[in-house]
Parts: structure tokens; sequence; C-alpha cells
């Protein structure tokens, strides 16, 4: 099974967890001057990468917070979690 670091309750089995998307992405400004396609790139274009890749993910069975987690999507190991608001680790910071 896999564990899940969440960075308020600790270590968890994944079943108490629910992916929440690509991680990091900034809603567009300027309200109804926004064209349509920046905002259907907004709503339907994520990025898909092969390797770390950050994510959202929420303890939906825990303490029910969203927090951000880096992943390789290749081994689906997680290298890193961090709370909403924080910074991604860099590459040196995290564990190998």
């Amino acid at each position: 099974m896999l564990l899940i670091a969440c960075p308020y309750c600790g270590e968890r089995p994944e079943i108490e967890f629910v992916y929440g998307g690509q991680a990091h992405l900034t809603r567009p400004g300027g309200g109804a001057a926004v064209t349509d396609q920046t905002w259907s790139d907004f709503l339907y274009s994520r990025d898909n990468p092969k390797g770390l890749h950050a994510e959202r993910w929420r303890h939906t069975h825990g303490c029910g917070r969203f927090f951000n987690a880096l992943r390789d999507t290749t081994t689906d190991q997680f290298a890193a979690t961090y709370r909403i608001g924080e910074p991604p680790p860099r590459q040196s910071e995290q564990p190998e």
C-alpha cells in the first residue's frame, strides 16, 4: 500500500486521500476582459509530464485539508509534500 505524508497529520494510507489536480495554477485576472481562449486554457489545459510533477491532494478521510505534493509519475512515488502557500522544495532538499 502506498503511504502519503500529509503535512498536517503525518503518514497515512493512500485510501484516505483524493487527487485534486495540478498544483500552482493561477486563475487569470482581468474579469470580463479575459479571452475565451485564455479561460479555456485555464480550465482544461494541464501539464502531463513524465517524471516529477507538482500536484494538489486532499486528505479527505483525515484533516480534510488540501496540500501540495511532488510525485514522480513514472514510479508513483512521492518525493515531498508541503502545505498550500509554501513554495515547492528545491530538488536538493527532496529525499532520495
